[in-house]
């Protein structure tokens, strides 16, 4: 949106003090000036004094001193070299004459915008203010009895907007502005990219976030604890559990969102280890804590379903089923001052054109909708699941990024099936083609929750369409692809890889329809292949 100046004129308890401040909570580095205060660093608060009646005394004479360019002189002055780069109320013009000169000044930044009300609920909402900062007359009418307050009405005519608030609270009044104004730009755009694993999880989508995440402004991370993503460092690989995988390659600010499970101590332990301050992380406040008895429920999962038991199954329950003591993260209070409602911060994103990057946890056959139940997770790691979790439109969308990684996993023990039984081989199978030792396979492919060892199959077909029904993507993201040839870590191009790999990439975009946009040749800062075209 357009750095405005907006002007409020209107009678009053009409609510322009109230817009203003409303206005100066929504827009960031919003200027609010009052023409009370610009009146007094001109003339002095002595000579102001407190009363309404003195203060509409000493604005006529301004106004007949000044042609009514004391008001545009002060805004000038108050914004000084920052006058082109901030959003400004002014609380408020009185007279034609003062709008016109702020006109003269900024031209087409100036928004008049008029706020009214009947006079019997101005009247009403007079008789209930207690206003701290004026001395009011004893009634309204007294308040109205200067000639320039009553001429206030007529300024409706020449307003480029008016605000009949009636049967509007402040927040209302706000919103209307806001729209009015193109806030919320002119439609929908497409802003947000979102990132979700195509298989059992484990793909490498930590690696992949943290190489995309300088593009972005925003980093939302969904799911819960019971997902690792491991981030290549200089000094040693990072694993995130709660926060985005870019918070350590990147500046962007964080977003846990409403649909996020929260281990806490996992989470204070991350932030401390991040070093992340509450004005780049925020948590939205109806984020559901894992407790100790959730941990307990999920004790014997492991054995049945290859859980991780960390408590999230546990926990999204009690929220679903909205009963008893459910601690969300507004109640906690280590984590407050990082408790904040997110929906808002998204929106300033997407008003101001911000690229938004949700990273997905686990993988699509883990869904608990779509994958083989019972041997799933508690949550739909679908891209729609994802998005509903972090609370962002679909129409928001502009690339979906499936990650897949050519021999697909799955936690050892009993996690489930991994497509048709034929499908599953052994590390000595993937060793034997790649020329990767045995030995660092094994120490490698351990889960980053859990630790436990992980088995493997081949790639499947019939599921990566499932991948793309489910998700849609638009760019396909292709790790692990040393593990087809040690070779292809050297590969800075595509045609750098072995030829497998390159026929593999060539069957993946016929199979599905769709671009494999990145590569990843190994766990290292300079270990993709970057082929997009976005």
């Amino acid at each position: 949106m357009e750095r405005k100046i907006v002007v409020l004129t209107g009678p009053i308890a009409a609510g322009k003090s109230t817009l203003a401040e409303q206005l100066s909570r929504r827009v960031p580095s919003t200027l609010s000036l009052s023409t009370r205060d610009l009146m007094r660093a001109r003339l002095g608060a002595g000579v102001t004094g407190r009363s309404r009646a003195e203060l509409q005394r000493a604005g006529d004479e301004l106004d007949r001193a000044t042609g009514g360019r004391w008001v545009t002189e002060g805004v000038r002055a108050r914004l000084g070299a920052e006058s082109g780069d901030r959003f400004v109320v002014v609380d408020s013009a009185r007279t034609l004459e003062q709008i016109e000169r702020l006109r003269d000044v900024f031209g087409g930044r100036v928004v008049h915008v008029h706020v009214s009300a009947p006079d019997a609920e101005l009247e009403r909402r007079f008789s209930a203010r207690d206003n701290q900062e004026v001395s009011e007359p004893r009634t309204y009418a007294d308040a109205r009895s200067n000639a320039t307050e009553r001429a206030v009405d007529n300024l409706a005519r020449e307003a480029d907007l008016v605000l009949d608030t009636r049967r509007c609270d402040a927040e209302d009044v706000c919103e209307r502005l806001l729209g009015a104004l193109g806030f919320y730009g002119r439609g929908v755009v497409r802003l947000v990219d979102v990132l979700i694993g195509g298989q059992y999880g484990s793909e490498g989508k930590g690696h992949i976030s943290s190489y995309l995440a300088n593009e972005y402004k925003i980093l939302v991370r969904v799911g819960g604890p019971n997902a690792g993503h491991k981030v290549w460092r200089p000094e040693g690989p990072v694993t995130f559990h709660h926060l985005p995988s870019g918070t350590a390659t990147s500046t962007a600010k964080l977003v846990l969102g409403p649909g996020a499970v929260l281990g806490l101590e996992k989470l204070l332990s991350e932030i401390e280890r991040a070093r992340v301050s509450p004005d780049r992380l925020s948590i939205d406040p109806q984020a559901v804590i894992i407790e100790s008895a959730d941990l307990e429920r999920e004790s014997d999962l492991e054995d049945s379903i290859g859980s991780t038991r960390q408590g999230v199954g546990a926990a999204t329950a009690r929220k679903v089923m909205r009963g008893g003591a459910v601690q969300l993260a507004r109640d906690i209070p280590e984590i407050q001052p990082y408790v904040t409602e997110t929906r808002p911060i998204l929106e300033r994103a997407f008003a101001a054109s911000e690229r938004v990057f949700v990273e997905g946890t686990q993988g699509t056959e883990l869904s608990l909708h779509h994958g083989e139940y019972p041997f799933v997770t508690s949550r739909d790691t679908t891209a729609s699941g994802c998005l509903a979790e972090a609370g962002i439109a679909p129409g928001r969308v502009r690339r979906v990024i499936l990650v897949c990684r050519t021999y697909p996993i799955r936690v050892q023990g009993n996690s489930g099936p991994m497509g048709r039984a034929s499908k599953e081989i052994d590390w000595e199978v993937v060793a034997a083609r790649s020329g990767i030792p045995a030995a660092e396979l094994e120490l490698r492919e351990k889960t980053s929750t859990t630790g436990r060892r992980r088995r493997v199959a081949e790639f499947d077909w019939v599921s990566i369409r499932k991948a793309v029904t489910l998700n849609g993507p638009t760019d396909i993201a292709l790790t692990f692809t040393d593990y087809l040839s040690i070779t292809n870590r050297t590969a800075r191009t595509i045609d750098q890889l072995d030829p497998e790999a390159r026929r593999l990439i060539d069957e993946i975009e016929r199979v599905t329809s769709v671009p494999v946009s990145l590569v990843s040749t190994r766990f290292h800062a300079r270990g993709i292949v970057d082929r997009r075209s976005w």
